[in-house]
């Protein structure tokens, strides 16, 4: 079928239906882990802000690797590459399960992280095959399985963890991811249109560059990430080490210059500079950044604080972690499902500034109602429905912006600045948490105290208060399909 159709044929709905459970699998291997966040950092005897290295690993990896399979997905098929990086990903769980130390989990972890590539793989096959009209229930779908596996590798995770370990949660998801692989490359059939494969074909018969890989953006962008982080990391120690942190920002800021060069003279960039500097482009990818950056602070605070001894936490287990942060999983996947719905009738941009406006509320009660467990529920779950609003109208913005040739590249950068996002929240949220510690008496270690909370919630609170201002003002411009 062509997208100029209305009617979804079967193919397609099997095709919706198949790839939406790569979300499933994907959000159920991260959530799983996140009450162990604290088990972590006994078992490998590790500082609060190293942990933080387990969620930005993986996401540092799917940065760097979303533009690269982006592309090539472009130029050698998505069918062919989605199988590659599900083999990939496959095979990072399986290490994961059998980690031992740091070092090895955080090697297993990075090749998890390149499994983020196969996403907007996926959803530029459900375009393809989808017509425009009909897109919007195909990005519902599709979205809102990864709040349903959220919800249930939280529930199942937390269930494992605590009655088996944290191994286990790896080996409970690996046979399911290599059963899909192998579904996906016996029943997912592309016909791709022709006016997307002519441009291929040209693509592929005068600009060879397109079969390389930018190895040097990819290089100095993954620098420049993790000398961000490695910054970051340094403002822990206070003004002792304020020189330090001061370098690893200045070095960071010579990488991003560096990469921005690289990107501008290769032939084929990670990053299209004239494609995400679009008016409409750029303000929705930093929203999403934001919309990331936020999401993992809160991903990266919970545990710990449930965890914690009392009177610094809650003095909870696994199981109560779960429990305070499981309507902030329900409320996204109803959210995003009601979004999808509501995107045709209320417009994209504004369901965005909505998503902003409710989202900031979210953190700004959170700063002033966060000493008891049913407080920090109700307050995540106003977050939450914010959030994923401003997902789906962002991400529907990219979407309809970019020319469908450049889907691929255009989902990938887009999906890179989000990742970039995730991947400092952690980092912004452990550096609050080892810079004000406490002791409990008759327990051995210290723990963030309310002051760490309180840095992280107020820094979350003016993030955000960014996203409105962007959302905001794009909602006075009109959004339409782009050609570039």
């Amino acid at each position: 079928m062509t997208v100029q159709k209305d009617k979804i044929s079967r193919s397609a709905w099997t095709t919706l239906v198949i790839l939406s459970c790569l979300g499933l699998i994907a959000m159920y291997a991260e959530t799983m882990i996140l009450p162990a966040i604290p088990d972590f950092i006994k078992d490998f005897d590790i500082t609060y802000n190293t942990s933080s290295w387990i969620l930005s690993s993986y996401l540092i990896a799917g940065a760097v690797a979303t533009p690269i399979v982006g592309k090539l997905s472009d130029v050698y098929g998505k069918k062919k590459m989605l199988l590659i990086v599900m083999a990939v990903y496959s095979t990072g769980i399986l290490a994961g399960g059998f980690a031992n130390s740091l070092w090895f989990m955080l090697a297993a972890r990075i090749a998890q992280g390149a499994g983020i590539s196969m996403f907007p793989i996926a959803f530029g096959i459900i375009r393809e095959v989808l017509p425009e009209k009909k897109l919007a229930i195909g990005q519902t779908l599709f979205s809102s399985t990864f709040s349903g596996g959220a919800v249930i590798g939280l529930l199942v995770g937390a269930n494992i963890i605590q009655n088996y370990g944290w191994h286990a949660t790896f080996f409970s998801i690996l046979p399911v991811a290599v059963i899909l692989m192998f579904i996906i490359l016996k029943f997912i059939r592309i016909r791709t249109p022709p006016d997307v494969s002519k441009i291929r074909s040209e693509k592929n018969a005068h600009d060879a560059s397109l079969m390389s890989i930018d190895l040097k953006g990819s290089l100095t962008l993954a620098a420049t990430i993790v000398l961000f982080l490695v910054g970051i990391s340094y403002l822990e120690h206070g003004t002792n080490s304020s020189y330090d942190s001061v370098g690893f920002f200045a070095l960071a800021a010579v990488s991003l210059v560096l990469f921005i060069i690289i990107e501008k003279r290769t032939n084929s960039p990670l990053i299209d500079i004239k494609l995400m500097t679009h008016k409409r482009l750029l303000p929705a990818t930093i929203i999403l950044l934001i919309v990331g950056l936020c999401t993992f602070m809160v991903y990266q605070t919970i545990p710990i604080l449930v965890r914690s001894p009392q009177p610094l936490g809650f003095g909870g287990d696994a199981l109560v972690v779960a429990a305070v942060q499981l309507p902030f999983m329900i409320i996204l996947l109803i959210g995003t499902v009601i979004s999808g719905f509501v995107l045709n009738k209320i417009g994209n941009t504004r369901l965005t500034a909505i998503g902003a406006i409710v989202s900031t509320a979210g953190f700004v009660s959170l700063l002033f109602f966060h000493s008891t467990e049913s407080m920090i529920t109700i307050t995540l779950a106003m977050i939450s429905a914010g959030l994923s609003l401003a997902f789906v109208g962002g991400f529907n913005i990219v979407l309809l912006s970019a020319p469908i040739q450049s889907t691929g590249i255009a989902l990938g950068m887009t999906l890179l600045l989000n990742l970039i996002g995730q991947s400092i929240g952690p980092s912004l949220a452990a550096m609050f948490q080892q810079m004000h510690q406490s002791t409990v008496a008759g327990i051995l270690g210290k723990f963030p105290t309310s002051e760490a909370y309180n840095m992280i919630f107020l820094t979350a609170t003016l993030i955000s208060l960014a996203a409105v201002a962007l959302a905001l003002a794009l909602n006075r411009r009109k959004i339409v399909v782009q050609s570039f």
